[in-house]
């Protein structure tokens, strides 16, 4: 099993941040962090680095939900989603897999809420074109 779904389109990487972010919208998402991890490795390790964000992504009533049924899932929160340069100067867009990050909790609640979470996931990769 995967751990994340994946899709890569021919937009600009800031073009391609807004597709994901309207998106995750569409489903109830909102984005809590963005790490912009060229930026940072630029300044803390003085490396260059291709263009490559980590989005925060939450579903406030899905967190809810799983919080509400295990109290320290919240190290598992937010749902990450990344947006990368490749090589041949296309974007890359991935969402983890809520279903395979949760396996390691013994909770049949919030596995019922991962699967729902994923299948909003999954809908924000297969709807960016």
């Amino acid at each position: 099993m995967s751990y994340y779904f994946t899709t890569t389109v021919n937009d600009d990487f800031e073009t391609a941040i807004q597709k994901v972010t309207e998106e995750l919208k569409k489903e109830g998402f909102g984005i809590l962090t963005e790490i912009d991890v060229k930026e940072t490795f630029r300044k803390k390790l003085d490396v260059d680095f291709r263009k490559y964000r980590i989005l925060g992504a939450c579903n406030p009533q899905m967190a809810h939900q799983a919080i509400s049924s295990e109290s320290k899932i919240g190290t598992m929160l937010p749902c990450n989603v990344i947006v990368q340069e490749t090589e041949d100067g296309k974007t890359e867009i991935t969402a983890v897999d809520p279903v395979a990050s949760m396996k390691a909790v013994k909770n049949d609640t919030l596995g019922g809420v991962a699967a729902q979470v994923r299948e909003k996931l999954k809908k924000v990769i297969d709807e960016i074109k």
